[in-house]
């Protein structure tokens, strides 16, 4: 330090305290940072006490050597010290993170700032290189902010695991790192291990929670870490230590991951290719990837557990009505296209009101546990069975001709009426059963239960402990289906059908976004028909077809109109069935209307069902692909209530989802419901689709839905569906509040 000297300030500058050599360089020593003093060719000409306690060199052993030749290691990125060097010659200050080694050889990540000193010529004979040690920071940069922001975005909780992996080992590359979850079995399945050799992962995968189970599977069992310095010499790894050693890892430390209960959900495994101890650094790495293993578990089982509430019967674990609708879709679906038959069996207990009010509920829920887990053992795992409510069960036999149905009807109500203890008392239950077979009593689910229901009321009538087969004495709908088929045929014809429209408005602006076109059939003797008892029977008797295309021209008709007179309805939805995805024609007819009516295809959004969108079909594919070319958004109605659309949504050009209006409805009651909104909204945000909100009926409601991103919502707390003139009207009185889109 011969050339530190007293500096005397100008007489003309202010008055400052002098620093001598001796104060400087304690001050240098003082500092919490490593200094080195660098000539042009990077040969350290002094270093301070930091430089010391941060890197174990002395400055006797750092003064005439290269920093790279101290501090580098195995895992320094090359290209960085390539980058620094360079900057170094050309006397340009620069900057870089790079991990480096100790002089024992343990690792840390450090901030190199190097500053060049001019001499007195203007030329750089020196750098000041402050070095401070990062490894904190950077083990929270990449890895906290990396894997709360996938957390956020609902990343899948392999995809969460697989980047907490790689983010410890990119900090820590003298590791591999892997996790595993513990599954209902008490087997540990690895997530993520994205640097294990496959094999390895194959082999270690479903190793039990205990003894036998190696290094992860002790350390759960046990919950608490478990450190194996030396695979080759432990006596706990005499097992699996030939598939350790041959994959190249020598060491091993596992941690169990706890929920916030205490619960071991897992383990957090870091492993060595070298026979050694874990570094103190990696000690904070893993409480901290632990914390995030445990947010990103938890979160799954939070995320299973609500749909476990949703799509299934608390008391039986039985798909509910909504779940079974859903796979029945799938089913019927199959069926069809393989010409199979299907029966639907509707089961009711017999006199359960009778158990409930001498036993009490509790008894009564224990007989529906049990008579469930009886017929479950005799209908077999290819049969869809499902709780309807109370006491009522929905079952659906797929291949199953009319023969087979009454033999499967016999069997379940010899189990139902086996002996129960059922509170004090032991019963001979009994059942009534309704079926109804496919397609012959109805070609979609609602019409099949329905049907079967009817059937099992008519059992319940005879005095129970029963089945019958439903019949169109049953029904008087079903009567009258001839009738209502020629009035349907005859309003096609006439003036009895009209369509109404339902605004749909943006959350964010109150800008009205579009509307719904709903049909309506006033007849002159029946007066108003509902749409859930006319479009059923259309899709039966083949109509359907013909009724779409007669929407479709009326919506165009009502835009163009709209749009010579300047109404502001930027687009109208309507609603098409699988049938009519399923015409060859269906684009052609679209690009006719549109031409007729001097439309553009973002001028319509066409609604579909989950069915077309689990259609195996060719053709269906082909239209939904020819329409998303020609320019149409393609919507998804009733999102949420169906069983494998997550599967479908990556493949079909779908643009907008519609939230079902069911879950709309049980916002203000019930958190299920907000969080599995709150869940479809992300789904919309992540896919960069449309979510529209249906129902929405309370300003409580409204808020909710807006205040967690929904795109658009629709429903009578703004408008009920309007027949034209009267839409017309309400933009007029709404038009300041909601300027066209």
């Amino acid at each position: 330090m011969a050339a530190m000297r007293e500096v005397t300030p100008a007489s003309n500058a202010p008055s400052t305290p002098t620093v001598d050599a001796r104060q400087l360089a304690l001050a240098l020593d003082h500092s919490a940072n490593a200094i080195l003093l660098c000539d042009r060719n990077a040969v350290i000409q002094y270093s301070n006490d930091g430089f010391f306690r941060m890197f174990g060199y002395t400055r006797e052993e750092a003064c005439g050597r290269q920093p790279q030749h101290l501090l580098l290691g195995t895992h320094t990125d090359a290209e960085t010290i390539r980058q620094l060097g360079a900057h170094h010659l050309a006397g340009k200050p620069h900057r870089a993170d790079v991990l480096g080694y100790r002089r024992d050889g343990s690792p840390l990540w450090v901030s190199v700032v190097a500053t060049p000193v001019p001499a007195a010529d203007g030329t750089v004979d020196c750098f000041i290189n402050v070095l401070t040690d990062i490894t904190a920071a950077k083990t929270h940069e990449v890895l906290q902010n990396k894997v709360l922001d996938a957390l956020v975005r609902e990343v899948s909780l392999a995809e969460t695991m697989s980047l907490i992996c790689r983010e410890i080992e990119r900090v820590a590359p003298d590791l591999r790192a892997s996790v595993s979850q513990i599954d209902a079995n008490h087997m540990l399945r690895i997530i993520a291990a994205p640097s294990l050799p496959t094999a390895l992962v194959d082999y270690l995968n479903g190793q039990p929670v205990g003894v036998g189970g190696g290094i992860c599977g002790v350390a759960a069992w046990r919950n608490r870490p478990l450190i194996v310095a030396d695979i080759a010499t432990d006596p706990l790894c005499a097992a699996h230590a030939g598939e350790l050693l041959s994959s190249g890892l020598r060491a091993c430390w596992a941690n169990p991951i706890r929920s916030s209960s205490g619960q071991v959900l897992g383990t957090l495994a870091f492993h060595y290719l070298e026979a050694r101890e874990p570094a103190p650094w990696h000690r904070a790495l893993v409480e901290l990837s632990l914390h995030l293993c445990a947010l990103a578990l938890e979160r799954e089982h939070t995320r299973a557990r609500v749909h476990q509430l949703a799509f299934y019967d608390a008391l039986t674990g039985l798909p509910n009505r909504m779940m079974f609708t859903a796979r029945a879709e799938q089913l019927l679906a199959s069926c069809e296209q393989n010409g199979q038959q299907v029966a639907a069996l509707f089961i009711g207990l017999d006199r359960f009101k009778r158990i409930n009010e001498s036993q009490g509920h509790s008894a009564g829920d224990g007989l529906l546990r049990d008579v469930a887990q009886r017929m479950a053992g005799v209908v077999g795992t290819s049969a869809l069975f499902g709780r309807q409510v109370g006491d009522e069960f929905l079952l659906l036999v797929p291949g199953c001709s009319a023969v087979q149905t009454a033999a499967i009807c016999e069997r379940l109500l010899g189990a139902i009426a086996a002996p129960l203890n059922v509170g004090q008392i032991t019963v001979n239950a009994s059942a009534s059963i309704g079926v109804a077979m496919y397609p012959v009593d109805g070609r979609d689910i609602d019409t099949l239960l329905r049907h079967a229901d009817l059937a099992m009321y008519r059992a319940k009538d005879e005095g129970g402990s029963g089945f019958r087969f439903f019949s169109l004495d049953m029904n008087r709908v079903a009567q009258e289906r001839v009738v209502m088929e020629a009035a349907l045929r005859e309003a096609l014809r006439g003036d009895q059908l009209t369509l109404h429209y339902q605004p749909q408005l943006c959350s964010r602006t109150q800008q009205l976004s579009g509307v719904e076109a709903l049909l309506r059939w006033e007849h002159p003797h029946m007066g108003s028909v509902s749409p859930a008892r006319f479009i059923p029977m259309a899709e039966e008797c083949g109509l359907m077809d013909e009724l779409s295309l007669w929407v479709l021209r009326q919506a165009c008709d009502d835009l163009g109109h709209w749009r010579q007179r300047g109404v502001p309805v930027p687009r109208i939805s309507v609603n098409l069935s699988a049938s009519n995805f399923d015409n060859a024609t269906l684009p052609d007819q679209l690009r006719g209307l549109l031409q007729e009516y001097h439309l553009g295809a973002g001028d319509l959004v066409l609604e579909m069902t989950e069915s077309v969108m689990l259609s195996a079909h060719a053709r269906v594919l082909r239209n939904l692909d020819a329409l998303h070319a020609l320019g149409f958004c393609l919507s998804l109605d009733d999102f949420g209530t169906g069983y494998s659309s997550l599967s479908h949504l990556h493949r079909l050009p779908i643009s907008e989802l519609k939230l079902d209006r069911s879950f709309v409805q049980d916002i203000e009651h019930s958190e299920t419901a907000r969080s599995l909104i709150v869940s479809i909204l992300r789904i919309g945000e992540n896919l960069n689709k449309l979510v529209v909100a249906e129902g929405v009926e309370t300003e409580c409601q409204r808020q909710f839905l807006a205040a967690h991103g929904c795109d658009l919502l629709q429903g009578f707390l703004f408008s009920p569906a309007l027949p034209a003139p009267a839409l017309e009207s309400w933009l007029e009185h709404h038009r300041g509040a909601l300027p066209a889109a």
